[in-house]
């Protein structure tokens, strides 16, 4: 089974090879060319200006994907010249290892270009759900509220290690704490900025109004593991991985002024929170036609957050709940 893996995987990097726009030999390649999956940073000026030289040496019938995991898809196709093949394809880090792709066609976006990228999803591996253009698609307009919710447990006086220690327990891959660190403050700030200016509003607000801890975090610096300080501080390891070597002092310190009571919270009450948080987000997801069904509600939580896997996602929690 080893062996043949390896050729199959050898026999696909066979048919790829590298093209820089440094010489006209890109343009050749492109002009038959199906698809394009555009993986430029998050930057619409970018991505419109990498669309333009794709559409301009591609067959009128190549779709467009652009891999973003926050720009409206409707206004990257704005400025297309073919905007019904233009459709999102939303990749979770680490990809090699993540297997949910997010689908994400506009409202012009044609059911053919919908479908090639499912189909190519499906080749490359990845299990695809079809979700809305909304901002933060499914799974991060989940995430929000789940991590502001965070910083609400924080100010009714929940501590870090033992907020990560909770969720996990109940059989979540990684607290969210930790993974704040792993995301980014600056990346999680970004988001939590993006949501409420949106259309979330008050759900992006958590059980308070105790202001926004993660922006005095970015202002400090402590941008999470990538700036080896964010909640915890981290320390270089064996093999080039970072560990974590406790909470960063200067962070409690920081925090305890967004403490405003200590509700001492029973493990459960805190966890429910937290939870229940993904779980309404998710809720009103299928509502709002976020998502289509069910079922990809629950592929989509599982495969992208790795959300109580044992469970089979968040929306079979409300029938445990026997909620009606």
């Amino acid at each position: 089974a080893c062996v043949r893996y390896r050729f199959q995987r050898n026999d696909a990097s066979a048919h790829v090879f590298g093209l820089t726009d440094e010489s006209e030999v890109w343009r050749r390649h492109f002009a038959k060319a199906d698809m394009v999956i555009e993986a430029v940073p998050e930057n619409l000026d970018l991505k419109h200006k990498v669309m333009a030289a794709v559409e301009a040496a591609t067959p009128d019938h190549c779709v467009f994907a652009s891999n973003t995991s926050a720009l409206p898809i409707r206004d990257i196709a704005a400025k297309s010249s073919r905007p019904e093949n233009v459709v999102g394809m939303h990749y979770f880090s680490p990809v090699p290892s993540m297997k949910l792709l997010e689908v994400i066609p506009h409202a012009g976006t044609s059911r053919a270009a919908s479908a090639a990228a499912v189909s190519v999803g499906l080749r490359q591996g990845k299990l695809p759900i079809v979700v809305a253009d909304v901002p933060g698609f499914y799974v991060n307009r989940c995430l929000g509220p789940f991590l502001m919710e965070t910083t609400a447990l924080i100010g009714d006086g929940v501590g870090l290690e033992a907020l990560d220690k909770m969720v996990q327990a109940r059989g979540m891959p990684v607290g969210p704490i930790t993974l704040a660190d792993e995301v980014g403050m600056d990346v999680a700030n970004h988001v939590r900025n993006f949501l409420a200016a949106a259309d979330l509003g008050v759900r992006m607000t958590g059980g308070g109004s105790r202001g926004n801890p993660m922006q005095e975090l970015v202002d400090m610096g402590c941008l999470g593991k990538k700036t080896k300080k964010g909640f915890f501080v981290y320390e270089s390891a064996k093999g080039g991985r970072l560990k974590k070597s406790g909470v960063n002092p200067e962070v409690a310190a920081k925090l305890s002024q967004f403490v405003e009571r200590d509700l001492e919270l029973t493990e459960k009450e805190a966890v429910d929170r937290l939870l229940g948080r993904f779980v309404n987000e998710a809720v009103f997801c299928l509502q709002d036609g976020v998502i289509e069904n069910p079922m990809d509600g629950d592929v989509g939580m599982v495969f992208g957050c790795g959300f109580l896997p044992f469970t089979g996602g968040a929306l079979p929690l409300i029938d445990a709940f026997r909620a009606g």
